[in-house]
């Protein structure tokens, strides 16, 4: 099958974006910064979102036992051997990275992330309640830096099943500050969440596209072992919304036809680790998915 970089990828995809703020390959490298959020430690709740499972998305190389500097190194390690001349964004992945009333000291991790050979800016993942104004602005003094919230979904009424702990209001102020203050912006968020039908989802687009938002990054819900929601899930309290493939094929495809062209998509499709998901196993891997979406993409031009 032909790989996805082989053809003309038809929408803007994140690799576009970073090419209008840098001049060659950039590649992300997670750092694990041993943050916790808001809806874990009781600052608005507990338990965290029902669905998560911080150890689906922390690569092997990603551990806060190493430090900063130690994760960065660790992982140029890891994509150099393949990739020698590749520069590098420190991302702030794990759970609220904003989330600690100190300032000070999140402006020297995020600075001591800039002070890595090879490092040319920081992309900081968080939740939209965790934003203060004085952190914005000491954010855009920096070389470069770019914030994504976890958004998830744009109605209320999802984002309390799931324990969230904040509303659709908030991201939109935070999305607006954001910009405001002339950083990029970016949302995540989940497609097939409980209670949702197709129609919310495609108006979570339709709302997302009334913001100043420069990427969105979306994926498939996953349930997996060890969440709440899995547990839930077991239990008959409820179901959640189940995909073929080819139903979230149609789905994505409909999404990018829906989003405003301006908006980086970064990614449509996550994938945990086998021993831990328990739903979808479509038994594709992430290329492979994008390889059938970009082939959909292509024959209805």
């Amino acid at each position: 099958m032909m790989p996805i970089h082989a053809h003309k990828k038809p929408y803007k995809d994140f690799s576009d974006f970073l090419a209008e703020h840098f001049q060659c390959k950039m590649q992300k490298l997670a750092v694990n910064a041993g943050f916790t959020c808001p809806n874990r430690d009781g600052s608005k709740g507990y338990g965290g979102c029902t669905y998560c499972n911080n150890q689906t998305f922390n690569p092997q190389y990603c551990s806060d036992g190493l430090g900063v500097t130690g994760q960065i190194m660790r992982g140029k390690e890891f994509f150099a051997r393949k990739y020698p001349n590749m520069r590098y964004l420190a991302y702030f992945q794990a759970y609220t990275n904003t989330h600690l009333d100190d300032v000070e000291r999140l402006m020297g991790m995020y600075e001591e992330a800039l002070s890595v050979d090879g490092v040319d800016g920081v992309f900081i993942g968080t939740r939209p309640d965790c934003m203060p104004p004085v952190l914005l602005e000491r954010l855009a003094s920096l070389s470069w830096a770019m914030v994504e919230y976890g958004a998830e979904s744009a109605h209320d009424v999802t984002l309390e099943r799931v324990n969230r702990c904040h509303t659709w209001s908030e991201t939109v102020d935070a999305v607006r500050r954001t910009h405001d203050a002339g950083l990029p912006c970016g949302l995540h968020l989940i497609m097939g969440l409980p209670g949702e039908t197709k129609e919310m989802m495609l108006e979570t687009i339709d709302r997302v596209n009334d913001l100043p938002v420069d990427t969105v990054k979306i994926h498939q819900l996953q349930l997996v072992k060890g969440t709440k929601m899995a547990l839930d899930v077991e239990r008959g309290l409820y179901d959640i919304p189940r995909f073929s493939a080819e139903e979230y094929l149609d789905l994505c495809v409909e999404i990018l036809h829906r989003l405003r062209p301006g908006i980086a998509l970064e990614r449509f499709v996550s994938q945990s680790p086998p021993e831990l998901l328990i739903y979808p196993r479509w038994n594709l891997k992430n290329y492979q998915f994008m390889n059938r979406l970009h082939a959909r993409l292509m024959a209805d031009d």
